[in-house]
């Protein structure tokens, strides 16, 4: 187990089944959602019951904020987009885990949300590995 991260951490099904794992941060692990109509990164705080932003320590919610800017930061550098979209929203996943997706005019449903919008693309795998160096690289 990584150093400061609580016993019984697990992540959700659901999460598992929808992204890969990148890399893990200091709080966070952060992954890819495999859907590739969108740059999409899932940080995943590793903190056991954690629901909501204010479930986690002061500490914890500075580091979550420091790690979602730094990978924000990343992916508009690497995709170039026009915005960012950041959001914890858990209505269906109520494990804890803030979005970051590139979005740009054009990009499949602009300007409006990506949840609910056509059916999702799975990356081919060269291309997954390709964007994961990429943020690696970019981190």
């Amino acid at each position: 187990m990584l150093p400061g991260l609580k016993a019984g951490f697990t992540l959700d099904a659901r999460l598992e089944a929808d992204s890969e794992q990148l890399m893990w941060l200091g709080l966070c692990e952060l992954r890819v959602m495999n859907d590739r109509r969108w740059p999409w990164l899932l940080l995943v705080p590793q903190r056991p019951g954690a629901e909501e932003i204010h479930d986690l320590t002061p500490l914890d919610q500075a580091m979550l904020t420091f790690e979602t800017n730094m990978v924000a930061q990343a992916l508009k550098r690497v995709t170039g987009c026009t915005k960012i979209n950041t959001g914890a929203l858990g209505n269906i996943v109520r494990q804890l885990h803030v979005h970051v997706i590139a979005r740009s005019e054009g990009d499949p449903g602009w300007p409006g949300p990506v949840w609910g919008h056509g059916m999702r693309e799975p990356y081919q795998r060269p291309d997954l590995r390709r964007f994961a160096q990429t943020i690696k690289a970019a981190l």
